[in-house]
Order: C-alpha cells, then structure tokens, then sequence
C-alpha cells in the first residue's frame, strides 16, 4: 500500500443535552490523501480550500500527528509520507474539523500499515486524542451515535434519526475556541439542573426516532453547557427566535460553537436558513447557512 484516500464527515455535537457524549455526522466533508515517499522529506504537506493558508504544514499539524501516534501505538517509526488535504468543514467553528484531522490521520496511518488495528481499536485512539467521543465516533462510524464509558469500555449505541428531520446549520464568519468555550462552563451543578438534562436526554432520543415536534421543541433545551456558552456568541437569542418562527422544532450550538444547528422538518429548511441568515445580519454578523442531512456511511478509505 503506498497511497491511501480517507474522506471524513464533519459533525455537529451535544445536540443540547448530549454534552461530550452524543453527536452526528453531516453530509459535509474534509478529504485526505496519504501517499508514501521514500527517499524524500519525511513530511510534506499541501492543503487546499478557502482556510488552506490556516492548517500547518508542520509536525504540529493534527492529521499528522494523529499519524504519529498511530505508529507509536505500534512502537514503530513512521513512514515518510506526503499528506493533501482538501478542505470543506469549516474550522474552529463547531463542526468536527479536528475530529476529521484526527480519524484520518489514524486510519491513513492504518491503510499504509496494512490495516494492523481494527476499527475498535482506531476509535479507541481516537477518542484518546480528542479527549471526548461526541465527534470523533460518528466522524468514523456515520449516522448519530451515543458513546458512554470510559477508557477500555466504550458503549456506541446508534441512535435513529428520523427522515424527515433536516439539520441546518448556520456558520457566522466568527470563531470560538473549545477551550475559550469550556472556560466558561462551572465546575458544579445543582440537583435541578441534572434532572433537567437527564429527563430530556430520554425524550430527545425518542424524538429523533419519531420526528416528534413536541418532544423535539422540549428535548433540545439544556442547562449544563448552552446557557454559559450563547453569551460568547454574538446574536444567539435573535438567531434560535427567528429559527422556531419559521418552523424550526428548536436550534442548539453545534459542538462548542459558535456555529448555530437548528432542527426543522423536511420541508423547512429553506425558511428556516434564510430566517437564520437575516437575524444574523441583524446583528451585523455574516452568516454561511447549509441545509444538510445525516451522513449514514462510515468514513470512506478509498485504497
């Protein structure tokens, strides 16, 4: 093996009460391409899209080292290798963009290998990587996916997602870190707030199963992350009203933000984007809006 395609979907996480244990993959995309170079530099790295000249072309690049730490997992030395990564997710933004650099470092590392850890076993790395499930496993496995456990003993549990449930995200020309957006979060919650989460934890999963607007209009309200967070994004109340008037069941910030997911049904979308879009500017922020849908593959490695 000598050259290796990985494409991976970028995500969105938490889903409202589903902080660092729940998340889906998007039909939006970050593509890889690892090609063996003997003889030449031990690493060379080219990037394309619209943020190209932001990704290292470095050891400190994430994709890369991922890579390494796949080998020295192996306790082995890695290869000289030139990687081509063709940017569509959007970074630091809430999307999964370090989850795809992450999940494809370890697998292009696995294909030029020959494939000597299981897909269990890149997860597992993965999640050690990225500190928290919620983007790397859908970004490996597809579809919406609750991870729980700890280290040597991860549940996955696909959760269903109804047909005619369309995620539209809206992507402001602004950042927000994960670290910037932890900060915020206390180190403590009350009784209250834990049963608040706990109970629409179950009544989110069954209205993702059913597409029930009433469940799905309660279940994505939260407590533990979301009302520290929407204060370090600019026009959020005005953004999630416009959303639920034009017929959204309820909108969350994707991952750490600042990126804003709403939740409507098929058929929606496009009110819902363009309602999201307009509040936005209201708050002189610009706004990319995507109506996308569940990605229901696994990352493709195309050999």
């Amino acid at each position: 093996m000598t050259q290796t395609t990985i494409i991976v979907p970028g995500t969105t996480a938490n889903l409202g009460v589903g902080f660092d244990c729940l998340g889906a993959a998007l039909t939006i995309y970050n593509e890889f391409q690892f090609s063996l170079a003997e003889g030449k530099h031990d690493l060379t790295i080219t990037v394309q899209g619209e943020e190209a000249n932001r990704v290292a072309t470095d050891k400190s690049n994430l994709v890369y080292q991922s890579f390494q730490e796949f080998y020295q997992h192996l306790d082995r030395v890695p290869p000289s290798v030139e990687i081509t990564i063709k940017l569509g997710v959007p970074l630091a933004r809430g999307l999964g963009s370090s989850a795809t650099a992450i999940i494809a470092g370890l697998l292009g590392a696995n294909q030029l290998a020959g494939n000597p850890l299981s897909n269990e076993k890149i997860r597992n790395l993965a999640i050690a990587i990225e500190g928290h499930p919620d983007n790397v496993v859908p970004a490996l496995l597809g579809n919406c996916q609750l991870t729980v456990g700890e280290t040597g003993n991860w549940q996955i549990c696909e959760i269903p997602w109804h047909q005619d449930i369309i995620p539209v995200v809206a992507i402001p020309d602004f950042e927000l870190s994960t670290e910037e957006a932890r900060s915020v979060l206390p180190t403590t919650y009350s009784r209250s707030d834990g049963i608040f989460n706990i109970s629409r934890m179950g009544l989110l999963l069954r209205g993702l199963a059913t597409n029930n607007q009433d469940w799905l209009a309660m279940a994505l309200e939260d407590k533990l992350h979301q009302p520290y967070r929407q204060e370090l994004i600019r026009g959020y109340d005005t953004v999630k009203a416009a959303a639920i008037a034009a017929g959204a069941y309820g909108m969350v910030i994707s991952g750490a933000g600042p990126t804003l997911l709403a939740l409507c049904d098929r058929g929606k979308e496009n009110a819902v984007g363009a309602a999201m879009s307009q509040a936005w500017v209201q708050e002189g922020v610009n706004a990319q809006v995507l109506s996308l849908a569940l990605e229901k593959k696994k990352t493709i490695v195309n050999s």
